[in-house]
């Protein structure tokens, strides 16, 4: 039966929504409980869930129809140039959106050359490689945060053990590593980069 000559119904409805199960919990596997784990942050929980979904019905409707390569380079160059205006993204966050982007891709494009198993696998391989990556190689995660520093006698590189111990004082936390930054002679202040290792629970 069609309307408006599009059928109500026809049998990629079903494997469109099977796809879209398997999408879904590989998806949050990667985001719910592998990278919110780690970084413990909201913001970009939504973004990742939203532009996932989008993608796969967006890559499964282009799925009917015959693309060339040129279609295809283009559409990928579309995502490449996704960005956003009002806040940069951090590299690994930009990674995991990549990641996302991709296992959608993966899961609604594929077509009967590619078994149900290597669909599978796929997914299993990049979850496996996260999984080893931050939980077995990243032990530490080391984060940064910018300070205003007035104390600009111990920014000289023999009194750098002075300022680490100044900064560690007023932080409260043990850095790691510190960078200076710019330095205003006029107000006396310097800008001043600390890095140390977040605590995991």
């Amino acid at each position: 039966m069609e309307f408006f000559d599009i059928p109500l119904f026809d049998d990629d409805f079903y494997k469109m929504m099977f796809r879209f199960l398997i999408n879904i919990l590989f998806l949050t596997i990667i985001v719910r409980f592998l990278y919110y784990p780690r970084t413990r942050s909201k913001d970009y929980l939504f973004t990742y869930y939203m532009i996932s979904i989008i993608v796969f019905f967006l890559c499964f409707t282009l799925k009917k129809y015959e693309l060339d390569i040129g279609m295809a380079l283009g559409l990928f160059a579309i995502f490449g140039i996704i960005r956003y205006r009002t806040d940069a993204i951090a590299i690994k966050e930009m990674t995991y959106l990549f990641i996302v982007i991709g296992i959608s891709v993966i899961n609604s494009l594929a077509n009967k050359k590619m078994s149900y198993a290597e669909i599978f696998a796929a997914n299993l391989v990049v979850v496996f490689a996260i999984t080893v990556i931050e939980r077995f190689w990243l032990l530490k995660n080391e984060i940064s945060k910018e300070v205003v520093y007035e104390k600009i006698e111990n920014i000289t590189p023999e009194k750098r053990h002075l300022l680490k111990e100044d900064l560690e004082k007023r932080t409260g936390v043990q850095i790691n590593r510190i960078k200076v930054g710019d330095v205003d002679f006029l107000k006396d202040t310097a800008l001043i980069t600390i890095y140390y290792y977040k605590e995991l629970n």
